[in-house]
């Protein structure tokens, strides 16, 4: 079993940063795939941004140039950087945790972006 506990989220203008961070315990193999994926209101959640064991990366369309996602392996941690935000990046975003064909998600963490 793996536990995600994401923090970091909360309001912004729009043009400003915010910086997630999602911390993992439990029963973690050193080879998986972390991820953020967002879900806003009457939508369906969708992928932001993936990170592997060994560093490499995938974005989604919207977000590229403006998200960065890291990894700090031994703390079991993953992060999304959110620069210039947009209103439409306003969403409950929530962290995952693929290992062994198994998947995790956290609780989630609200980030609202004002216009």
């Amino acid at each position: 079993q793996v536990q995600l506990v994401e923090s970091g989220g909360g309001l912004v203008q729009a043009g400003g940063s915010l910086r997630l961070s999602c911390a993992a315990s439990g029963t973690i193999f050193s080879i998986n795939v972390m991820g953020w994926y967002r879900q806003a209101p009457g939508k369906q959640r969708e992928l932001v941004a993936l990170i592997t064991s060994g560093g490499s990366t995938n974005y989604a369309d919207s977000v590229k140039g403006r998200f960065t996602i890291s990894r700090d392996n031994a703390k079991n941690t993953v992060y999304l950087q959110m620069n210039s935000l947009k209103p439409e990046d306003t969403a409950v975003y929530y962290c995952n945790e693929k290992q062994r064909g198994y998947g995790y998600w956290g609780q989630g963490t609200q980030v609202t972006v004002s216009s």
